[in-house]
C-alpha cells in the first residue's frame, strides 16, 4: 500500500498529540572500527576502534521514534546516578524530549555496548541490573500527574525490571479512559490484562502460548489470548509474513513491505511507536497498523537504532 492511500494525519494534527512512554531506558553504545587480523591470545577478530557513537535505547528510543515524527512526548523511567544517565540525559535534551527520570544509588543504568567490524556488529556486552521494587515506588507516583496531560500512553518493557508496578498504571489510564499500548516481554502477560493494544513478535508470542503448526491454529491461540487479557486487540508483527491485528471477531493481515534489510535493530520501538501516534490521533488500529506496518518496512533499511520523519513515512 502506497503511503497517499493510507490515512496518514495532517503535520498539524501530529504536533498537537501527546504521549506518554513509560519504560526501561538505556544507552546504546557503538564502537566502530576496523578489523584486519586475528588475535594471537584466542581464534578471535582484533577490531582497532576508530569511533563511538551514543545513542538512546529502549523506551528512550520510542520516545524518539515519536518526537522524531513530530508529536509531543514524555518519557517516564528510572535510571542509575552514572555515566551513563547523565549521557542519556543530554541525548534526551539534544532531541528536545521531555523526561521524568528517577535517579537512584542502588541501580545501575543499562547500557548495550556494540561492537562493529566492517559494518557487520561482531560483539554485544550489556551491562544491567535489576533495580529494587522499592525504587520504582517514585515512578507509580509521578503517574497520574503525567497521565492527565497525555492522550496516549505507552508501555516499553525490555524486562529490566522498570515496569514493576505496571498493573496499578494500566488500572490508572482505564480509569483515565486513556489507549494503553505495550511492548511487551517474558512470559506472564497476565500483569498486562486490561490493556488496549498488546504488539508482540512472532518469537514473543509463541513463548506465551507455544508453537503452532498453519494458520488457523496461530489465530485461535491469538484470539485466545486477546480474550483472556481483555484487550481491545493483539498485534503481531511476523517479519517477512507482515503483522497480523486480532480484534474481537476479525483478523486482519497486512503483508511486509520491506525490501532491503540493513538492521532490524529497533524496529519494533518504531512500529509501536507510530502504531500509539496513529491511535492519538483517532486513527482506527486497522489502519494504524498499516501505517505502523510501511514505518517498519522503512527503518529496517537503516543501521542501528534508527527513526522516522513525519516526511520520510508520508513518503
Amino acid at each position: 500500500m502506497t503511503a497517499s492511500a493510507l490515512p496518514l494525519p495532517g503535520k498539524e494534527r501530529i504536533t498537537q498529540s501527546r504521549i506518554l512512554v513509560v519504560g526501561d531506558v538505556m544507552l546504546d553504545r557503538y564502537w566502530h572500527g576496523d578489523v584486519a587480523r586475528i588475535s594471537p591470545e584466542a581464534p578471535v577478530p582484533v577490531v582497532q576502534v576508530k569511533r563511538e557513537e551514543l545513542r538512546l535505547g529502549g523506551a528512550a528510543n520510542v520516545a524518539l521514534n515519536i518526537r522524531t515524527l513530530g508529536a509531543q512526548v514524555t518519557l517516564l523511567s528510572a535510571v542509575g546516578v552514572d555515566e551513563a544517565a547523565h549521557t542519556l540525559k543530554k541525548l534526551l535534551a539534544q532531541h528536545r524530549i521531555d523526561a521524568e527520570l528517577d535517579e537512584h544509588q542502588a541501580m545501575d543504568t543499562t547500557v548495550k555496548l556494540r561492537v562493529i567490524g566492517r559494518s557487520q556488529q561482531m560483539l554485544r556486552i550489556d551491562f544491567e541490573k535489576t533495580p529494587d521494587i522499592e525504587v520504582l515506588a517514585g515512578l507509580l507516583k509521578r503517574f497520574p500527574a503525567l497521565l492527565d496531560q497525555h492522550d496516549v500512553v505507552l508501555f516499553s518493557d525490555y524486562g529490566k525490571g522498570g515496569l514493576t508496578h505496571i498493573a496499578s498504571m494500566i488500572g490508572m489510564a482505564r480509569q483515565a479512559q486513556k489507549p494503553v499500548l505495550i511492548d511487551p516481554k517474558g512470559s506472564d502477560w497476565t500483569r498486562y490484562a486490561g490493556a488496549t493494544v498488546i504488539t508482540p513478535n512472532r518469537a514473543e508470542l509463541s513463548e506465551v502460548v507455544g508453537s503452532w503448526s498453519d494458520e488457523t491454529q496461530f489465530e485461535h491461540k491469538a484470539q485466545a489470548l486477546r480474550q483472556q487479557l481483555g484487550l481491545h486487540a493483539l498485534l503481531v508483527t511476523r517479519s517477512e509474513e507482515g503483522m497480523t491485528l486480532f480484534e474481537e471477531d476479525r483478523a486482519t493481515t497486512v503483508p511486509a513491505l520491506a525490501r532491503e534489510v540493513a538492521d532490524v535493530t529497533g524496529a519494533g520501538d518504531t512500529v509501536i511507536a507510530t502504531l500509539a501516534l496513529m491511535m492519538a490521533c483517532g486513527i482506527e488500529p486497522q489502519q494504524a497498523m498499516a501505517l505502523a506496518n510501511r514505518a517498519g518496512s522503512l527503518v529496517v533499511a537503516k543501521f542501528g537504532t534508527a527513526c522516522l520523519t513525519y516526511e520520510e513515512l508520508l513518503g
